[in-house]
């Protein structure tokens, strides 16, 4: 699947974040889906039509209007039980020692905020072409 045809579903509660990694997704081609919350995020992956291949949500979000949050373990947890297929990519500002903690196990897809441009299009392409060695191979269509 080419970026072109890949849909990433962006969510992080912090405006400058989200654009910044919002522009250099499309910028590498992917067709990108933001939300400032995990609600939102929930909303937008329910009304999107088709896949979403890949998750890439902040580990902490505060509280928003005095409500508790939804943290980003909790949006993917919820967004994988529909989309089975779509792969996660935990973006934090703090060690994975600290995201741990905060529900993210440690052999999940992580990167350290701040990153470069470059280091996140790897990242995703990365996770994106990531085939586990114990998957079984794309069958055609009629078997």
């Amino acid at each position: 699947m080419s970026p072109g045809e890949t849909t990433v579903l962006v969510v992080d509660d912090e405006p400058t974040v989200l654009n910044t990694v919002r522009d250099g997704l499309t910028g590498h081609g992917y067709h990108v889906l933001e939300a400032l919350d995990g609600e939102t995020a929930l909303r937008i992956a329910q009304s999107h039509q088709g896949p979403i291949a890949l998750l890439l949500v902040d580990v902490l979000m505060p509280k928003l209007s005095g409500r508790e949050e939804l943290s980003g373990p909790e949006v993917a947890r919820r967004l994988r039980a529909d989309r089975p297929d779509m792969k996660v990519l935990f973006m934090s500002g703090f060690s994975t020692e600290v995201a741990v903690v905060d529900g993210v196990t440690s052999g999940d897809p992580f990167i350290v905020k701040p990153f470069s441009q470059d280091t996140l299009a790897r990242k995703v392409r990365e996770i994106l072409e990531y085939r586990s060695p114990f998957s079984r191979p794309p069958q055609s269509p009629g078997r």
